[in-house]
């Protein structure tokens, strides 16, 4: 039996994939999706096999990761159920690991309910950084699952990034801070090296530069342990070039703008599990 199977590879689906792949070995990983030849190209990609279907990859596969959006899982659960009730029979039990953002465990329990056993489910909320192996993600587990079956997705995991055990009822707030963060990030890189730009960099080297800014900052903040506030004050010398910018950055609106986006992400993903 493989280790995992990635039911659904779009954009996390394949990024989780590829760190599975990396994590355990491609002979562990199997694929699948609705769309079959967007998996065999990637399982040609990565080494490892595709499978016909969702049916197939329960057969394959001791870990599901279930790659859909949330108005696709209640149907994909149920499908699901009657091929998990009958490898539970044989011995064989599943864990299903949700990626969709806003459905708690409990609101997938029901959708299980024809597998006849309280399945095991764990759910995780990575962020899209996890394809580069520099992600940041969430995971928290229902009812009936075990420590090894927890460290088996961790393992699987441990590619992507940092991950990190929450309570359930902070996923939503972590998936609209760490989930939805790089879409707010990216726009301010562009931003900078637009700034450059108009300062007269290139594009290119005004692009990178901003880029290793941000990835050399982020790593200041979690390494150093300081406030981002302290590490600010320390590059703003007075009546500096810095404290300029830092200025204009506040009369722009900056914090509140960084605020209300986390806010108004975490108000859509709790309508999306509803």
């Amino acid at each position: 039996m493989k280790k995992a199977a990635f039911i659904g590879v779009g954009n996390m689906g394949g990024a989780l994939a590829r760190a599975a792949c990396r994590a355990v070995g491609p002979d562990q990983v199997v694929l699948c999706n609705r769309t079959q030849s967007k998996a065999e190209a990637l399982a040609e990609e990565l080494g490892c096999s595709a499978v016909a279907g969702a049916a197939d990859a329960v057969w394959a596969a001791e870990y599901l990761f279930l790659g859909v959006k949330p108005s696709g899982m209640r149907p994909l659960l149920e499908d699901l159920a009657p091929q998990l009730r009958d490898r539970h029979r044989v011995g064989e039990d599943k864990v299903v690991v949700s990626m969709a953002a806003g459905l708690t465990i409990e609101d997938m329990r029901p959708h299980l309910a024809g597998a006849g056993y309280y399945v095991p489910v764990v759910r995780v909320m990575p962020n899209t950084c996890v394809a580069v192996g520099q992600g940041m993600t969430a995971l928290c587990a229902g009812a009936g699952v075990d420590g090894g079956q927890l460290q088996g997705v961790e393992e699987l995991l441990s590619a992507t990034g940092k991950v990190e055990r929450i309570p359930e009822e902070l996923m939503d707030q972590f998936s609209a801070v760490a989930g939805c963060g790089p879409a707010f990030v990216y726009p301010y890189i562009e931003a900078l090296a637009d700034g450059g730009v108009m300062a007269g960099l290139p594009r290119k080297q005004a692009m990178e530069y901003a880029a290793q800014m941000v990835l050399g900052a982020a790593a200041m903040v979690l390494e150093s342990g300081k406030h981002p506030g302290l590490l600010k004050d320390e590059v703003c010398s007075p009546g500096g070039s810095t404290i300029a910018g830092v200025a204009e950055l506040e009369r722009g609106g900056l914090r509140a703008a960084a605020i209300n986006a986390v806010l108004a992400a975490y108000r859509r993903g709790t309508e999306l599990g509803k």
